[in-house]
Protein backbone atom coordinates (compact mmCIF):
# COMPACT_ATOMS: atom_id res chain seq x y z
CA UNK A 1 0.00 0.00 0.00
CA UNK A 2 1.59 3.49 -1.32
CA UNK A 3 2.41 5.74 1.85
CA UNK A 4 5.40 7.87 3.12
CA UNK A 5 6.48 8.55 6.49
CA UNK A 6 4.12 11.66 6.47
CA UNK A 7 1.47 9.32 6.33
CA UNK A 8 2.09 7.32 8.71
CA UNK A 9 2.03 9.67 11.26
CA UNK A 10 -1.17 11.19 10.44
CA UNK A 11 -2.37 7.92 10.88
CA UNK A 12 -1.13 7.06 14.10
CA UNK A 13 -2.73 10.39 14.87
CA UNK A 14 -5.88 10.00 13.52
CA UNK A 15 -6.47 6.93 15.13
CA UNK A 16 -5.67 8.98 18.64
CA UNK A 17 -7.88 11.36 17.90
CA UNK A 18 -10.69 8.50 17.31
CA UNK A 19 -10.32 7.00 20.27
CA UNK A 20 -9.96 10.20 22.01
CA UNK A 21 -13.78 10.73 20.48
CA UNK A 22 -14.46 7.60 20.85
CA UNK A 23 -13.94 7.99 24.97
CA UNK A 24 -15.32 11.44 25.32
CA UNK A 25 -18.60 10.52 23.56
CA UNK A 26 -18.78 7.69 25.52
CA UNK A 27 -18.30 9.94 28.41
CA UNK A 28 -21.42 12.64 26.99
CA UNK A 29 -23.58 9.80 26.94
CA UNK A 30 -22.79 8.27 30.58
CA UNK A 31 -22.85 11.54 32.73
CA UNK A 32 -24.39 10.39 35.85
CA UNK A 33 -26.41 13.25 35.99
CA UNK A 34 -27.67 12.75 32.06
CA UNK A 35 -28.76 9.54 32.61
CA UNK A 36 -31.07 10.80 35.66
CA UNK A 37 -32.14 13.27 33.35
CA UNK A 38 -33.44 10.55 30.97
CA UNK A 39 -35.20 8.50 34.02
CA UNK A 40 -36.90 11.71 35.24
CA UNK A 41 -38.01 12.54 31.42
CA UNK A 42 -39.71 9.50 31.22
CA UNK A 43 -41.05 8.79 34.75
CA UNK A 44 -42.32 12.77 33.86
CA UNK A 45 -43.97 11.07 30.54
CA UNK A 46 -45.78 8.62 32.53
CA UNK A 47 -46.65 10.64 34.97
CA UNK A 48 -48.04 13.01 32.31
CA UNK A 49 -49.98 9.98 30.72
CA UNK A 50 -51.99 9.56 33.90
CA UNK A 51 -52.20 13.79 34.02
CA UNK A 52 -54.19 13.32 30.82
CA UNK A 53 -56.74 11.00 31.86
CA UNK A 54 -57.17 13.15 35.05
CA UNK A 55 -57.91 15.94 32.56
CA UNK A 56 -60.98 13.45 30.45
CA UNK A 57 -62.02 12.58 33.75
CA UNK A 58 -62.62 16.70 35.13
CA UNK A 59 -63.81 17.76 31.36
CA UNK A 60 -66.82 14.52 31.99
CA UNK A 61 -67.09 15.42 35.44
CA UNK A 62 -67.40 19.61 34.44
CA UNK A 63 -69.75 18.49 31.78
CA UNK A 64 -72.34 16.76 34.17
CA UNK A 65 -71.92 19.52 36.58
CA UNK A 66 -73.22 22.14 33.88
CA UNK A 67 -76.34 19.81 33.22
CA UNK A 68 -77.26 19.52 36.65
CA UNK A 69 -76.95 23.20 37.22
CA UNK A 70 -78.76 24.00 33.95
CA UNK A 71 -81.43 21.78 35.08
CA UNK A 72 -81.80 22.98 38.51
CA UNK A 73 -81.47 26.28 36.96
CA UNK A 74 -84.21 26.39 34.67
CA UNK A 75 -86.61 24.05 37.61
CA UNK A 76 -85.52 27.43 40.08
CA UNK A 77 -87.57 29.28 37.28
CA UNK A 78 -90.57 27.10 36.97
CA UNK A 79 -90.66 26.98 40.70
CA UNK A 80 -90.55 30.75 40.97
CA UNK A 81 -93.62 30.50 38.00
CA UNK A 82 -95.56 27.76 39.97
CA UNK A 83 -95.48 30.41 42.92
CA UNK A 84 -96.51 33.28 41.17
CA UNK A 85 -99.56 31.23 39.51
CA UNK A 86 -100.61 29.82 43.16
CA UNK A 87 -100.55 33.46 44.71
CA UNK A 88 -102.45 34.46 41.62
CA UNK A 89 -105.46 31.74 41.95
CA UNK A 90 -106.63 33.80 45.18
CA UNK A 91 -109.74 30.95 46.38
CA UNK A 92 -109.76 28.86 43.62
CA UNK A 93 -108.26 25.74 44.84
CA UNK A 94 -108.78 23.41 41.85
CA UNK A 95 -105.94 25.94 40.60
CA UNK A 96 -103.82 25.89 43.87
CA UNK A 97 -103.66 22.47 44.03
CA UNK A 98 -102.85 22.26 40.66
CA UNK A 99 -100.00 24.43 40.68
CA UNK A 100 -98.60 23.19 44.41
CA UNK A 101 -98.90 19.60 42.57
CA UNK A 102 -96.35 21.26 39.82
CA UNK A 103 -94.47 22.35 42.50
CA UNK A 104 -94.23 19.76 44.70
CA UNK A 105 -92.90 17.76 41.18
CA UNK A 106 -89.79 20.75 40.78
CA UNK A 107 -88.98 20.69 44.19
CA UNK A 108 -88.36 17.04 44.73
CA UNK A 109 -86.69 16.86 41.43
CA UNK A 110 -84.27 20.12 42.25
CA UNK A 111 -83.82 17.87 46.04
CA UNK A 112 -82.45 14.62 43.97
CA UNK A 113 -80.67 17.71 41.74
CA UNK A 114 -79.16 19.00 44.78
CA UNK A 115 -77.70 15.82 45.94
CA UNK A 116 -76.42 14.74 42.19
CA UNK A 117 -74.38 18.23 42.76
CA UNK A 118 -72.78 17.17 45.71
CA UNK A 119 -71.72 13.67 44.30
CA UNK A 120 -70.20 15.14 41.66
CA UNK A 121 -68.43 17.91 43.11
CA UNK A 122 -67.21 15.42 45.59
CA UNK A 123 -65.82 13.81 42.49
CA UNK A 124 -64.52 17.47 41.27
CA UNK A 125 -63.06 17.68 44.22
CA UNK A 126 -61.36 14.39 44.43
CA UNK A 127 -60.04 14.90 40.86
CA UNK A 128 -58.65 18.03 41.32
CA UNK A 129 -56.68 16.95 44.53
CA UNK A 130 -55.16 14.19 42.04
CA UNK A 131 -54.29 16.87 39.37
CA UNK A 132 -52.98 18.48 41.83
CA UNK A 133 -50.63 16.20 43.09
CA UNK A 134 -49.53 15.04 39.34
CA UNK A 135 -48.93 18.72 38.25
CA UNK A 136 -46.95 19.06 41.55
CA UNK A 137 -44.95 15.78 40.45
CA UNK A 138 -44.08 17.19 37.15
CA UNK A 139 -43.33 20.34 38.04
CA UNK A 140 -41.01 18.95 41.01
CA UNK A 141 -39.47 16.67 38.11
CA UNK A 142 -38.88 19.77 35.84
CA UNK A 143 -37.44 21.87 38.52
CA UNK A 144 -34.56 18.78 39.25
CA UNK A 145 -34.11 18.60 35.70
CA UNK A 146 -33.18 22.01 35.52
CA UNK A 147 -30.63 21.61 38.55
CA UNK A 148 -29.39 18.32 37.19
CA UNK A 149 -28.81 20.04 33.61
CA UNK A 150 -27.17 23.34 35.10
CA UNK A 151 -25.10 21.08 37.04
CA UNK A 152 -23.59 19.08 34.32
CA UNK A 153 -23.70 21.43 31.10
CA UNK A 154 -20.25 22.97 31.89
CA UNK A 155 -18.69 19.36 31.49
CA UNK A 156 -21.16 18.25 28.29
CA UNK A 157 -20.39 21.74 26.79
CA UNK A 158 -16.25 21.28 27.55
CA UNK A 159 -16.43 17.54 25.76
CA UNK A 160 -18.71 18.17 22.97
CA UNK A 161 -16.10 21.12 22.30
CA UNK A 162 -13.19 18.44 22.57
CA UNK A 163 -15.17 16.34 19.71
CA UNK A 164 -15.86 19.84 17.40
CA UNK A 165 -12.16 20.15 17.47
CA UNK A 166 -11.09 16.54 17.47
CA UNK A 167 -13.50 16.51 14.34
CA UNK A 168 -11.54 19.37 13.21
CA UNK A 169 -8.29 17.98 13.29
CA UNK A 170 -9.31 14.76 11.90
CA UNK A 171 -10.44 15.97 8.90
CA UNK A 172 -7.77 17.97 8.58
CA UNK A 173 -5.34 14.91 8.46
CA UNK A 174 -7.37 12.86 6.41
CA UNK A 175 -7.31 15.59 3.72
CA UNK A 176 -3.60 15.59 3.86
CA UNK A 177 -3.17 11.31 2.88
CA UNK A 178 -3.66 9.61 0.26
CA UNK A 179 -7.71 8.48 -0.68
CA UNK A 180 -7.06 5.22 -0.77
CA UNK A 181 -5.08 5.09 2.43
CA UNK A 182 -7.95 7.05 4.00
CA UNK A 183 -10.89 4.81 2.73
CA UNK A 184 -8.98 1.74 3.79
CA UNK A 185 -8.37 3.53 6.82
CA UNK A 186 -11.69 4.02 7.59
CA UNK A 187 -13.28 0.61 6.66
CA UNK A 188 -11.55 -1.05 8.95
CA UNK A 189 -11.76 1.60 11.84
CA UNK A 190 -15.38 0.78 11.35
CA UNK A 191 -14.71 -2.79 12.06
CA UNK A 192 -12.08 -2.70 14.88
CA UNK A 193 -14.23 -0.18 17.17
CA UNK A 194 -11.40 2.33 16.37
CA UNK A 195 -8.51 0.49 16.67
CA UNK A 196 -7.68 0.21 13.05
CA UNK A 197 -3.86 0.86 12.97
CA UNK A 198 -1.06 -0.63 15.18
CA UNK A 199 2.54 -1.34 14.82
CA UNK A 200 4.56 -4.75 13.53
CA UNK A 201 6.52 -5.57 17.12
CA UNK A 202 9.13 -8.28 15.28
CA UNK A 203 6.72 -10.84 14.16
CA UNK A 204 3.78 -10.47 16.02
CA UNK A 205 1.24 -8.27 15.44
CA UNK A 206 1.14 -5.26 17.60
CA UNK A 207 -2.70 -5.41 18.33
CA UNK A 208 -4.10 -8.64 18.59
CA UNK A 209 -0.58 -10.06 19.25
CA UNK A 210 -0.78 -12.89 16.94
CA UNK A 211 2.61 -14.20 15.76
CA UNK A 212 2.95 -14.19 11.99
CA UNK A 213 5.26 -17.51 10.27
CA UNK A 214 6.59 -17.69 7.53
CA UNK A 215 5.65 -16.44 4.49
CA UNK A 216 2.79 -14.05 5.83
CA UNK A 217 5.35 -12.53 7.53
CA UNK A 218 7.63 -12.09 4.39
CA UNK A 219 4.61 -10.94 2.46
CA UNK A 220 4.11 -8.74 5.11
CA UNK A 221 7.55 -7.07 5.08
CA UNK A 222 6.96 -6.73 1.31
CA UNK A 223 4.04 -4.51 1.66
CA UNK A 224 6.03 -1.98 3.86
CA UNK A 225 5.72 0.70 5.16
CA UNK A 226 2.43 0.03 5.69
CA UNK A 227 0.46 -3.40 5.46
CA UNK A 228 -2.52 -5.49 6.54
CA UNK A 229 -2.37 -8.21 9.28
CA UNK A 230 -3.66 -11.39 8.06
CA UNK A 231 -5.33 -12.16 11.08
CA UNK A 232 -7.07 -8.96 12.45
CA UNK A 233 -6.96 -7.62 9.30
CA UNK A 234 -5.77 -4.02 10.95
CA UNK A 235 -2.82 -1.91 9.29
CA UNK A 236 0.63 -2.28 10.42
CA UNK A 237 3.40 0.13 10.39
CA UNK A 238 6.37 -2.03 9.01
CA UNK A 239 9.57 -0.32 9.92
Amino acid sequence: MQADLQDLEALLEIQKIDLDTIQATKKRVELPQRIEVMRLRKKRGEIQGKLDQVHELQKKADAEMTIVEDEDRSLAEKQERAQQLIDASGSDYRKVESHSREMAGVMKRRETLAEKRVEVQAQLDKIKGVRDQLEGAIAASEAKEASLRAAFEGEDSALAEQIRANTARRDELMASIAPELARTYKKTAEKTGGVAIGKLDGETCGVCRTHIEGGHLISLRAQAPIGTCPVCKRLLVIE
